[in-house]
């Protein structure tokens, strides 16, 4: 808070790969270190038993924040797991009712960190964002082929040059 943040991303919700096992928006435990790094804290330890999950999407988001190096805070619209009945390996979207029941928590962060930009990574969480009251730029997803349009969008947004951009896809690649 004290530091600020330029932006908050915002994302649908937290997926079992990702946010599930270290309790971060669109970070998986990779990208632990990275987290730490980027908002200047001390470590982050791994919260899971095993061998350390990767998830696609943390891998794009985080090579992209990288590349952009300021501080921003990710967030989800709904800031739990939803999962299938009986199976907490499994993602689904979460309903309006869950979303409406955690309202408070996402519109107070906005509130508190008093970002200059929201963007909202996909269009589900626009729509979820609009929802809620709540104004924010849309960034395509980086999921089902929508790599290189995130990092259009994202560079876009940061004013990233077109070598930055070459750079950052070429991580993809």
């Amino acid at each position: 808070i004290d530091r600020g943040v330029s932006s908050i991303w915002v994302a649908r919700d937290v997926g079992y790969r990702g946010g599930r096992r270290t309790g971060l928006a669109l970070t998986d435990e990779v990208h632990l270190r990275a987290h730490a790094d980027l908002l200047g804290t001390a470590p982050l330890a791994r919260s899971t038993n095993g061998p350390i999950m990767a998830e696609r999407t943390a891998t794009v988001i985080w090579q992209v924040l990288i590349a952009i190096r300021q501080p921003v805070f990710l967030w989800n619209v709904f800031p739990l797991h939803p999962h299938a009945a009986g199976d907490p390996m499994s993602n689904r979207c979460h309903t309006r009712n869950e979303r409406m029941a955690c309202r408070h928590i996402m519109v107070g962060l906005i509130h508190l960190l008093s970002p200059r930009h929201v963007l909202a990574i996909g269009r589900d969480a626009q729509l979820a964002l609009e929802d809620l009251g709540v104004t924010a730029d849309k960034i395509r997803h980086p999921s089902y082929g929508g790599q290189a349009e995130f990092i259009a969008g994202v560079s876009a947004h940061y004013g990233l040059d077109a070598e930055d951009r070459q750079e950052t896809a070429s991580l993809f690649a």
